[in-house]
């Protein structure tokens, strides 16, 4: 009877155990994050050469109405030809209640995709309406991504992150929920940093990755440089970006530098010594360590090593 009691509150209360599998996609090299257009086959050919972490290739609102047919005809042919290495691969479709939405799933279901992004998610039933649809195709198997752009979708960060362990990763729409906050774009990003908080709160929560939003300005690669990196600092796993020349800032903020890898393996070397020696913190560096400082370390060596092998491929 013991026994049965201690594994079902070890069951009930060990967080690990109900987001295992999508902890094992959300663990992965997301730095940058390109969209792709399906309309345009010179992108979708030249995204297999750039340095992206992941590809977008997108059946969205940027298409024109008169290219959604052939776009989504393009993107289903690139993902069968493959060629796209160790880049994660997705597929954004277009908004569930669009003409378009339903059979863009039917189209991209079983391609051979990483995943597919769902835009425009506002509450848990959206989530739950995308994935029937989704495994109605024959896409039971499939990882999805989710996009937050509105207010209401922030509010509901937290119903959205936890109505299903097949997300993966949440994506932000920086640009529209700006617009429908009706505010300015500013080099700071006052504007949105609360909504970014409340979603890497909702995301963290459930074990869920999250993306940081685009910047339409791609000239400007001061704000840019510091929209990354600030990103990075409040916890963001990666950045979406719309032109190649972002790649590089992208990749270097989310990459983990030599002596933060070096610090992080002095960390778990020093506290398994203090440990053993009946000491349940340790100072590195002039900092107090303690366990959980340790799971940050492993994280960050888990990625780093993660990177190191999709650089390779890249080279």
């Amino acid at each position: 009877m013991l026994t049965f009691l201690f594994f079902t509150i070890y069951n009930r209360f060990n967080f690990n155990q109900p987001y295992r599998k999508t902890m094992e996609y959300c663990l992965r090299p997301r730095r940058s994050m390109l969209y792709v257009p399906g309309c345009n086959q010179h992108y979708l050919d030249r995204a297999r050469t750039l340095a992206a972490d992941s590809v977008i290739l997108d059946l969205g609102d940027p298409i024109l109405v008169d290219a959604k047919l052939q776009s989504r005809d393009n993107v289903v042919a690139a993902v069968k030809q493959g060629g796209y290495g160790s880049r994660e691969v997705v597929v954004r479709v277009n908004n569930l209640d669009s003409i378009w939405g339903h059979d863009d799933i039917k189209a991209v279901a079983n391609i051979g995709a990483d995943a597919i992004l769902f835009p425009n998610i506002e509450s848990a039933e959206h989530v739950h309406t995308a994935l029937k649809l989704l495994d109605a195709a024959g896409g039971s198997h499939m990882p999805i991504m989710v996009m937050i752009e509105s207010p209401l979708a922030v509010l509901n960060a937290k119903e959205i992150a936890s109505a299903s362990d097949r997300i993966t990763c949440i994506v932000m729409a920086t640009s529209d929920l700006i617009s429908q906050l009706h505010a300015r774009v500013t080099h700071e990003r006052s504007a949105i940093l609360t909504s970014l908080s409340l979603v890497i709160l909702a995301a963290r929560a459930y074990g869920r990755c999250v993306i940081d939003g685009i910047t339409s300005d791609f000239k400007n690669m001061h704000s840019f440089e510091y929209a990354c990196r600030l990103g990075r600092d409040m916890g963001l796993d990666g950045k979406s970006l719309v032109h190649p020349a972002q790649i590089a800032y992208c990749n270097d903020a989310y990459t983990p530098k030599a002596a933060e890898v070096a610090n992080a393996r002095l960390i778990i070397k020093a506290l398994q010594e203090a440990n053993e020696g009946g000491l349940g913190t340790v100072v590195v560096n002039d900092k107090l360590v303690e366990q959980h400082h340790v799971k940050a370390a492993q994280r960050l060596l888990k990625l780093s090593d993660m990177i190191a092998e999709l650089e390779e491929d890249f080279i």
